[in-house]
């Protein structure tokens, strides 16, 4: 009990493992995953106390206030819907026993350690995690731009006098075409699967 407690006083006992793929359906993680949408994991970094999942959809972090309490909160982040920012890398020193990753989920900072003998599976995970803020990023700028093209449209089609057409009529048709063109834009650039980014980069 002692060790346990020295070792959660410095930090020790926080420093996560990258969990191999054949182990997925040992960890906590795999009882969350929507496997029914054709989520499933493709990164798993697990210490005492918590467990960062990152699935092709969300990051599903298992939270433990402690490494010596059984106590769970269970959080989501859809990728989508929480961007990543500010992701940073932090290599080890002479002395030191873990490397770390950093980043924003949305507006929650997380850093999470991991053995320093894992580096070269963590480098994997930085370079898919920028690219998906990268890809992300890209989607929301063109749905920005697409909608400001839209704006644009509707004011020189409203500007102009149809004949033979009743304004009832008209409002209905921009109506019907404003709705169809938004959901179809926003389906096509509200990108929920990165399964090719995770691929493309992660190799454990």
């Amino acid at each position: 009990m002692f060790k346990k407690l020295a070792a959660e006083a410095l930090g020790l006992g926080d420093i996560g493992k990258i969990i191999p793929s054949q182990d997925y359906d040992k960890v906590d993680s795999d009882d969350y995953i929507l496997s029914e949408d054709n989520e499933k994991i493709f990164f798993l970094i697990k210490s005492k106390r918590d467990e960062y999942c990152f699935t092709n959809r969300a990051l599903i972090h298992i939270d433990g206030a402690s490494a010596l309490d059984k106590k769970r909160i269970l959080r989501r982040y859809e990728y989508y819907q929480f961007p990543f920012s500010n992701i940073a890398l932090q290599t080890a020193g002479t002395i030191d026993l873990d490397v770390e990753i950093s980043f924003h989920i949305g507006n929650v900072p997380l850093m999470i350690s991991v053995s320093k003998g894992q580096i070269d599976q963590l480098k994997d995970l930085y370079k898919a995690l920028l690219a998906i803020q990268q890809e992300v990023h890209h989607n929301q700028s063109v749905l920005g731009f697409s909608v400001d093209s839209l704006q644009k449209a509707i004011t020189i089609v409203a500007a102009g006098k149809q004949e033979n057409v009743s304004k009832s009529q008209e409002l209905q048709h921009v109506n019907e075409y404003v709705f169809n063109w938004s959901r179809s834009s926003y389906e096509k650039y509200n990108q929920k699967d990165f399964s090719a980014i995770f691929e493309k980069y992660i190799n454990n």
